[in-house]
């Protein structure tokens, strides 16, 4: 069961009241330079300063399928908070700083304290707040405006590759021309045969944000499969919230290579 929480949150750390739009565009693509794709994508990043959510996760990999609920809170650049509920209780809390990651879960009674270690370790590549928060919010996970790419058109949707890709890892991102959000984010680890692919599957209009509604999760390790679906029931920004967490006494840290 440890495994089972444990996945199912990292992967929406990766990661609705009002009607949701398709990512799939039908808007006609014109040609764009990559430098005024990148700006418009910044130009609709976020700018609210807290999120009060609800989301509904379903999870799957081939041995198992099931659903929790989920309660986010985000003070953004601050602090990320989840209170996953499953049969009534609540089984799993998660606690993020820009410096810190506390994490614990109750049927196995374990918990982990420390730093972004133990999203790397399982994701296989570096993870820090900002990354975690850009995946919650539909901006791309990498700073876009530090790298140079190759541009096209795929599906009607504006396609970016760095024209010069990291060592290790391979990034591939497509932008949605109707509102410039992310419809799609894909990290490869091709020498290990490891895949994370992101989809937004709907973007919904909140005041003035444009928000996700529907997130796909696909995490491929060599023959593994994962999936997970988020669903955002509800939304509410600039709330004032507060971010009650304790891990309790008797738990046992996770260690990363157990």
């Amino acid at each position: 069961m440890i495994k089972r929480t444990l996945y199912l949150f990292l992967f929406i750390l990766l990661v609705t009241s009002c009607k949701s739009t398709k990512t799939a565009s039908n808007v006609a693509v014109v040609s764009m330079s990559s430098k005024k794709i990148i700006k418009n994508h910044y130009a609709v990043s976020f700018n609210k300063k807290t999120i009060n959510a609800t989301i509904k996760a379903r999870y799957k990999d081939k041995k198992q399928s099931h659903s929790i609920s989920i309660k986010l809170r985000m003070l953004k650049d601050s602090a990320i908070w989840m209170s996953g509920r499953a049969f009534g209780f609540t089984i799993a809390k998660i606690y993020i700083t820009p410096t810190k990651v506390m994490f614990y879960e109750k049927f196995g009674k374990n918990y982990f304290e420390g730093d972004f270690s133990l999203l790397s370790d399982f994701l296989g590549t570096e993870v820090d707040f900002e990354i975690v928060q850009s995946l919650l919010l539909g901006q791309a996970i990498i700073d876009l405006k530090k790298q140079k790419f190759n541009t096209g058109i795929a599906s009607n949707l504006y396609k970016l590759e760095p024209k010069k890709q990291n060592l290790l890892f391979d990034f591939l991102f497509f932008i949605n021309p109707s509102n410039f959000k992310i419809s799609k984010q894909e990290v490869r680890q091709l020498q290990e045969r490891k895949k994370l692919t992101i989809e937004y599957v709907a973007y919904q209009k909140i005041l003035d944000e444009t928000f996700p509604k529907k997130i796909g999760i696909t995490a491929v390790d060599n023959t593994d499969k994962v999936f997970l679906n988020l669903e955002f029931r509800s939304v509410e920004f600039n709330n004032r919230l507060s971010f009650p967490f304790q891990i309790p006494t008797g738990y046992k840290k996770i260690k990363l290579h157990e």
